[in-house]
């Protein structure tokens, strides 16, 4: 039987994402398929681990992504000639129906409920984003039951497409066992808690660093990752909490695993959006697998997770001072925050981790090889 060749297309992720390089596609590689991933980054073409990475050029700016980068990607993908696409951004979805006109079978990567999310979006006029969402939502639901199959992020993600008749199947962004094992021992951990990825006033960063202007254990705050909004880290800085902050922008992901290596916690309290209640957020998986305590939203399937597997703290993510206090008691108990990340680390070997997820992946690509 002939290898299935795959493209993986994005429009907006960077050519080494976790979840669609350095896992779906790996994965995907070294189960024996012909695999290709197309970025739109201008860093050109290359091969790594298995893959081959072509690059439909860059573009400037949000407008000039969601039109000319798609249509590049689009013509791109086109020239590979592919048995299957799988498909990682909802600007894409229009290019889905153009590969089912032509034979082939379609993927959609669904990261997030973005409709959802569009509703709680800053950079929108507020009475702009239910509308938006509204469309957003049909397109996507007219587009999706014309596919093969969506592979869904999250369980809750995953229960919306099958609401409608979609085929779905959960993947979860669990992490790599391995990936980020660096741990010191915990004696030589610095006095510091970490937050890593997008920083937003949606993901509680605000209330973060107003929580760090009052620990008094003298803790400092690893902040990791770009920020959204070109005024939010002006505004940071002005913030007494800010003395005590260590402003660390984009890390690669041996620079993550230091930062967890040296922290006593890790942050996850994100706000209740509706983007956010139901998501499984990696960053607290990353966590949890690098042997580091989470402070996690009080959230009820968060909750579950965390207070089950005993590995952090949930607090109110909108409530500094509740924040600071569970920063305060792992600073200063050590025996506890170490338990509590053997624990999260256990949790991760035993159940959250990429392993298991890769096998719903493959089962999914070899059926689709099946019926071809």
């Amino acid at each position: 039987m002939p290898v299935m060749k795959i493209a993986h297309l994005t429009s907006v992720h960077p050519r080494y994402d976790t979840r669609i390089f350095l896992k779906q596609c790996r994965s995907l590689a070294a189960a024996g398929y012909d695999v290709s991933l197309v970025v739109a980054d201008g860093l050109g073409d290359e091969q790594r681990d298995g893959v081959t990475i072509y690059d439909a050029g860059a573009s400037k700016g949000r407008a000039a992504r969601m039109i000319g980068a798609t249509r590049r990607v689009l013509k791109r993908g086109l020239a590979l000639d592919a048995d299957a696409y799988h498909l990682h951004d909802p600007e894409l979805l229009p290019v889905a129906l153009a590969f089912k006109r032509r034979g082939k079978r379609v993927i959609f990567d669904s990261h997030e409920d973005v409709p959802r999310q569009i509703l709680s979006k800053p950079y929108l006029h507020i009475r702009l984003r239910r509308p938006i969402a509204t469309v957003v939502g049909l397109i996507e639901s007219v587009a999706c039951r014309r596919i093969d199959a969506v592979v869904a992020a999250t369980p809750a993600i995953g229960a919306k497409f099958a609401g409608i008749g979609v085929c779905v199947s959960v993947v979860n962004n669990f992490p790599m066992l391995g990936e980020l094992d660096a741990e010191l021992p915990w004696s030589e951990k610095a006095n510091e808690v970490c937050y890593v990825g997008s920083i937003a006033a949606t993901r509680g960063v605000r209330d973060v660093v107003a929580a760090m202007a009052l620990c008094d254990s003298g803790a400092r705050l690893n902040l990791a990752g770009g920020f959204e909004g070109k005024d939010l880290r002006s505004e940071l800085e002005s913030m007494p909490g800010w003395s005590k902050v260590n402003a660390l922008d984009y890390l690669t992901r041996s620079g993550v695993r230091a930062v967890l290596a040296r922290s006593v916690a890790g942050l996850v309290t994100l706000h209740p959006t509706p983007a956010y209640i139901d998501a499984l957020p990696v960053k607290m998986f990353e966590y949890m697998s690098a042997g580091v305590p989470v402070i996690a939203s009080d959230f009820p399937l968060w909750r579950e997770i965390i207070l089950g597997n005993d590995c952090g703290v949930c607090v109110d993510p909108k409530d500094p001072l509740a924040i600071a206090t569970a920063i305060d008691r792992l600073a200063r108990s050590p025996d506890v925050a170490r338990h509590m990340g053997e624990n999260g680390r256990r949790a991760v070997k035993e159940r959250y981790n990429w392993q298991g997820e890769e096998k719903t992946l493959l089962s999914l690509y070899d059926g689709l090889l099946q019926g071809a």
